[in-house]
């Protein structure tokens, strides 16, 4: 391996992780890392001073690009398009590559879908990797004060989307666990109780198998769709089983149809400790095989 090729291997974990938070697709920030690595191969090393930066601002560039086309495609989405989760328990392991991209919340994830391409990109810069605004302002072609303004903006936007992204993960543990208990008992009262009067559930099944074709807004829709979701399955003959686990580093619920995951459930707080955002993927293509 040459110096060159073991810089770059040194720097794909984080460059990883960057193409991940700006798209919310494994194999897009994959592409978008690889087409990084042909730019660095065909760089002139000795020209550049720093090369992490070269190859953070190289990479956001390209995941902007990227993004700008996902968004076009996602616009004729079947259903809720739901970013892609980063699994683990204790039969799935994460692969390395992603270890540090697990580190960004779903909920997080979704709620940046609301911002520009430009805006996530600044928010992500400076809030996860610590960049300055010199650093962002030449990845984004902006001033500083200008990216100053982006990451401002994005805060707010984030802000008004309704769920906490900083819950303790007990907290999280712990609303899953009631409301796995109510849906299991399908006991429609205890489950209402559990959902802010603002809430917001989502299913992503991408086309591939059942799923809600619009977000479910509110406890009663919310609860009225599951209830009836959880007493099918509870009356079908398929063998499924649920384990704890880890979606993106935060609890969730794991589900399998006979041996095989079919779904992964978790959940971001309101303020009050209510359930404010539902995430179920179900779409086998960004499910763990």
């Amino acid at each position: 391996m040459t110096a060159d090729t073991a810089l770059f291997e040194a720097e794909r974990p984080a460059l990883t992780a960057l193409c991940y938070r700006m798209l919310g697709e494994r194999a897009g920030a994959e592409d978008a890392v690889q087409d990084t690595w042909l730019r660095w191969e065909r760089a002139d090393h000795a020209a550049i001073e720093n090369p992490s930066a070269w190859l953070r601002r190289t990479a956001t560039r390209i995941a902007i690009d990227a993004l700008r086309s996902a968004r076009a495609r996602r616009e004729t989405y079947p259903g809720p398009w739901l970013p892609e989760p980063l699994v683990e328990s204790e039969s799935l392991g994460i692969e390395a590559r992603f270890e540090l991209a697990q580190e960004c919340e779903l909920a997080l994830l979704w709620a940046m879908e609301r911002l520009s391409p430009t805006e996530r990109a600044a928010f992500i810069l400076r809030e996860a990797f610590d960049a300055g605004y010199d650093e962002i302002a030449a990845i984004t072609g902006k001033s500083e004060a200008a990216c100053r303004q982006l990451v401002s903006r994005a805060h707010r936007r984030l802000q008004e989307s309704g769920p906490r992204f900083d819950a303790p993960p007990e907290d999280v543990a712990d609303l899953l666990q009631r409301f796995m208990a109510a849906a299991s008992a399908l006991d429609h009262d205890a489950a209402l109780s559990l959902f802010a009067p603002d809430a917001v559930a989502f299913t992503d099944g991408g086309k591939k198998v059942r799923a809600a074709l619009r977000p479910l807004i509110g406890p009663q829709d919310i609860t009225h769709v599951l209830m009836a979701v959880m007493a099918k399955a509870m009356q079908d003959k398929a063998q499924w089983s649920v384990e704890p686990g880890l979606a993106n580093g935060g609890p969730a619920i794991v589900r399998r149809l006979e041996g095989k995951v079919d779904l992964i459930l978790t959940l971001a707080p309101s303020a009050d400790g209510r359930i404010a955002w539902l995430y179920a993927m179900r779409n086998p293509d960004k499910l763990p095989a």
